[in-house]
């Protein structure tokens, strides 16, 4: 007290110090809640609401499948003989028909053109009996025999050609060749391999799920696959057929979908994460962090027209990662307690921040 007699000015200033700090306080919190979104009254809790809306869940599986080619071959020679030319490189794209590998052909080619003139020497036989018999100078007998003789020179002949074909070795579809295993001078045998040939302008896609998915499954639906090699790019296809059997072991069925490659991006052999699309529905929903349970009931706070907190009993569906599906106790657009719903009670007067919902289509993931 006799400091306080002494030093008038050093209260004062200690007054003045202290209301400033209080006045510049007050300011502060009032503009927190300003930028808040909201300001409270006297006894009102500040919380944040959202209204109930309403979006697409997507009902989906996730697996892991394994690509094949279209149609795939591993090219080998029909006959064994010494290669002649090879007309194809690693890696080379070839159309249907393309000869690849060409055989020594020389024996062949020498029987083709002896065939060739017996052919011919029979054909002209034929046509002279054949003018004889109109002249009356020969019988039907020897018509008949010539004729038989031209028939069989033409089956050889086209014996010998037909051997003289099994010495090309031909792409039987369009597709892209793998490495070439021969060389000329190459000794093959139809147990060497020469070349592999994939088709790979459309890529079936082989994965499993889970057996009692089954009844979900049919032709047509829609999948996304993605490869590690290619982080940033969706290949998107659809369900062609689904196996016959399920797996006793595993209880998995094998589901077969084909993906458009017109790109050549993906290969034969490669590992893709798919996701299958079961099912798309409309449905109401709100944040995940305002359903409040209960024992085994859910609620939520809505706010009155008094501005009050109430307590809402609902029932809630399917669920995913930020948000929970309402199938009854709120209406589309009816706002509920987002954050601050630990600090209210039945009743309490609270402040209202709203946050817009922002619809999105919503994945389930069954998996």
């Amino acid at each position: 007290m006799k400091f306080i007699t002494q030093h008038p000015i050093v209260l004062l200033a200690t007054i003045l110090v202290l209301a400033l700090v209080g006045v510049t306080a007050n300011t502060w919190l009032q503009a927190q809640q300003v930028s808040a979104g909201g300001q409270r009254g006297p006894g009102e809790i500040l919380v944040e609401t959202q209204p109930a809306y309403q979006t697409e869940l997507i009902d989906q599986l996730e697996a892991i499948g394994t690509a094949h080619a279209n149609e795939s071959v591993l090219l080998t020679s029909k006959v064994t003989d010494t290669v002649r030319k090879v007309n194809f490189d690693d890696g080379m794209f070839v159309e249907k028909g393309d000869i690849l590998v060409e055989l020594t052909n020389s024996e062949e080619t020498a029987q083709l053109a002896e065939a060739q003139a017996t052919v011919d020497e029979a054909s002209r036989q034929y046509k002279r009996v054949k003018n004889l018999i109109n002249q009356k100078l020969a019988s039907e007998t020897q018509l008949d025999v010539e004729l038989a003789r031209m028939q069989t020179a033409q089956a050889r002949l086209e014996a010998i050609v037909a051997r003289l074909d099994d010495r090309l070795i031909r792409a039987p579809f369009s597709g892209v060749l793998g490495f070439r295993n021969t060389s000329a001078g190459t000794l093959l045998s139809p147990t060497t391999p020469v070349t592999s040939l994939d088709d790979i302008s459309t890529i079936k896609l082989d994965f499993t799920i889970p057996e009692n998915y089954l009844a979900a499954l049919q032709p047509g639906q829609a999948i996304t696959a993605a490869s590690a090699a290619y982080p940033d790019k969706e290949f998107r296809g659809v369900v062609a057929n689904i196996n016959s059997r399920v797996d006793p072991v595993t209880r998995a069925v094998t589901v077969r979908a084909l993906l458009n490659n017109s790109e050549r991006m993906l290969r034969p052999g490669m590992l893709l994460t798919v996701e299958l699309v079961l099912a798309r529905s409309p449905a109401l929903v709100i944040p995940e962090q305002a359903v409040m349970p209960i024992q085994d009931r859910q609620y939520v706070y809505t706010i009155t027209d008094a501005g009050l907190a109430h307590r809402k009993e609902i029932s809630v569906g399917r669920r995913r990662p930020g948000i929970v599906e309402i199938l009854g106790g709120l209406e589309q657009g009816e706002e509920v307690v987002t954050a601050g719903v630990i600090k209210i009670n039945e009743g309490s007067k609270v402040a209202r921040k709203t946050t817009a919902a922002k619809p999105a289509a919503a994945s389930i993931d069954n998996s």
